[in-house]
């Protein structure tokens, strides 16, 4: 709706007003009612109205002032004066303002003013439906000028280079290869990108996200460079420079690296790592080296969170990790049955170490993380209470998406940690499965939202019988207990690892972190903050 302001020393004319018009039938909000020009500016600095009403001659700040002072605040605000006064300076500075009517209080007619007020809120509604058309234009062109480029570079990159010098003059387009310039690539990656895509309608969504921040962004930095979104988790940017700078090339694109990292972060919540390729000074070589860069998979996976460095030839990976898995699976069991979660986590710190010391390939580590956590639940399925045909294919599909050791360890751990929660002694105690199986799901979902009814589904129950039935043989409602084991899951994060606040939220489900912190404060008396401290 579109806020008004009526402004009148005269109370009666102010009540009178806003008795008679209808504000919600013409689609408007009445927000302010002042009997001064100041105390309606003072109200004006915190919210602006779309139209305001006022007498001309007033206490403390007369009419024209407070028109002239909002005209300055919101340049497209309608105003009509009421005034008792006919004289013609009157109505000249009150065209000089660009007032939309003068009217008369002493021949005021209600529906005088109702008939411009309809005609201010069609205004309003066609400047919006112009501007939303202009905008949504805007981004079709943007969004298929950037398709198109992103469909050159990929054929770049996977078609055979029949014409070096027709790639060239695309190119040109773009501002690269030009006189005297070379091409230095850069390949990066999204992290988390398992989590970071729930938090957007599509990949697509995410994808073009990123590739407005990039625009906006590049054409800030003190390099020239263009963003290519080369797929849903991948980006590619190409900085342009002239060799023989007195500063390394190499430090002046990690400096830029650094603040497109803190921006995405900032703006989006998104981190990147980066390879960085070679000076390139013609097509040829640098469809070279973004081939490399894109197929550097196993530099990537054990590159750290958030890191940059310069793109290697792989090395010849080590093998025989399966030669541990015995004794890695020995030790977790038995942290499991003790329901040792400080042991789990310097177990998987110590693998996720050893690994990375060793260098393995990258298929061998995620099968060796995948049997061990589909040997744990077949160990454990009659404490765990799962489907183990499901979990083994939910793991395998969720364990695909890491492209990277640290991000596949950190939720190795919080498998093995959801394994812990669901030995606790403190489940609700219950003659009935369904309220131990109920809280095996609670445990192995904390990470998203989850939701009476979509249990009582999984339990092939009526949601409110359920939702009874739970309360009865538990003494908590449903919501109470998932509640307790989101904080107490969040106060493990907080005593046992350096996330942030706002990444803890996330990994437990939370898409407003006002509220999580609430919450946990209303279950522990203090803020994460203050429980960490």
């Amino acid at each position: 709706m579109y806020k008004v302001m009526l402004v009148d020393d005269d109370y009666p004319v102010i009540e009178l007003l806003s008795e008679v018009v209808d504000w919600k039938k013409l689609g408007l909000e009445l927000y302010g009612k002042h009997e001064n020009g100041l105390a309606a500016w003072e109200h004006v600095q915190e919210e602006i109205p779309d139209i305001l009403v006022t007498d001309i001659g007033m206490p403390k700040m007369d009419g024209l002032e407070l028109a002239q002072r909002v005209k300055k605040l919101n340049p497209s605000v309608r105003i009509v004066i009421l005034s008792c006064h006919s004289e013609f300076q009157y109505a000249q500075q009150a065209m000089r303002l660009d007032v939309q009517d003068y009217l008369l209080k002493d021949q005021l007619d209600p529906e005088e003013l109702v008939g411009l007020l309809q005609k201010f809120k069609e205004g309003f509604d066609g400047e919006r439906q112009m501007l939303s058309e202009q905008n949504r234009m805007k981004r079709m062109v943007s969004e298929t000028q950037d398709l198109r480029k992103e469909k050159l570079f990929r054929e770049f990159v996977q078609q055979p280079l029949i014409s070096g010098e027709q790639w060239q003059r695309d190119f040109g387009s773009y501002g690269l290869f030009q006189s005297g310039e070379l091409c230095l690539p850069v390949a990066g990656f999204i992290e988390s990108y398992n989590l970071i895509k729930n938090r957007f309608d599509s990949d697509q969504t995410l994808h073009f996200a990123i590739g407005n921040v990039m625009e906006e962004l590049l054409a800030e930095l003190p390099l020239r460079a263009v963003h290519i979104g080369y797929s849903s988790r991948q980006s590619l940017l190409l900085f342009s420079f002239k060799p023989g700078l007195k500063q390394n090339v190499y430090d002046q694109v990690q400096s830029s690296l650094q603040t497109v990292q803190r921006t995405l972060g900032q703006v989006l919540k998104i981190q990147m790592a980066f390879l960085i390729g070679t000076g390139c000074d013609n097509p040829q070589l640098l469809k070279q080296a973004l081939c490399n860069l894109l197929k550097a998979d196993e530099q990537r996976f054990y590159l750290s969170k958030g890191e940059m460095t310069k793109w290697q030839k792989d090395a010849e990976q080590a093998s025989g990790l399966l030669a541990n898995y015995d004794q890695a699976a020995a030790e977790i069991r038995e942290a499991i049955m003790a329901k040792d979660g400080g042991k789990i986590r310097l177990l998987a710190g110590k693998w996720e170490t050893h690994i990375r010391k060793e260098k393995y390939a990258s298929e061998e580590v995620r099968d060796w993380v995948l049997k061990l956590l589909i040997d744990m639940r077949l160990k454990l399925h009659a404490m765990l209470l799962a489907s183990q045909t499901l979990t083994a294919e939910k793991l395998h599909k969720e364990i695909v998406y890491f492209d990277s050791l640290w991000g596949l360890f950190e939720w190795f751990h919080t498998q093995l940690q959801s394994y812990i929660t669901a030995r606790e002694e403190s489940l609700p105690v219950s003659k009935r499965r369904e309220v131990p199986e109920a809280c095996k799901y609670v445990s192995m979902n904390l990470g998203k939202r989850i939701t009476l009814e979509e249990v009582a589904a999984h339990l092939h129950m009526n949601p409110s019988y359920f939702s009874r039935f739970f309360k009865k043989e538990t003494g908590l409602t449903f919501i109470e207990y998932v509640t307790d084991q989101k904080i107490e899951r969040a106060k493990e994060l907080l005593d046992q690892t350096n996330y942030y606040v706002s990444e803890i939220c996330e990994m437990l489900g939370y898409d407003n972190q006002s509220y999580f912190i609430k919450t946990f404060k209303t279950q522990t008396g203090l803020t994460p903050t203050e429980y960490r401290g």
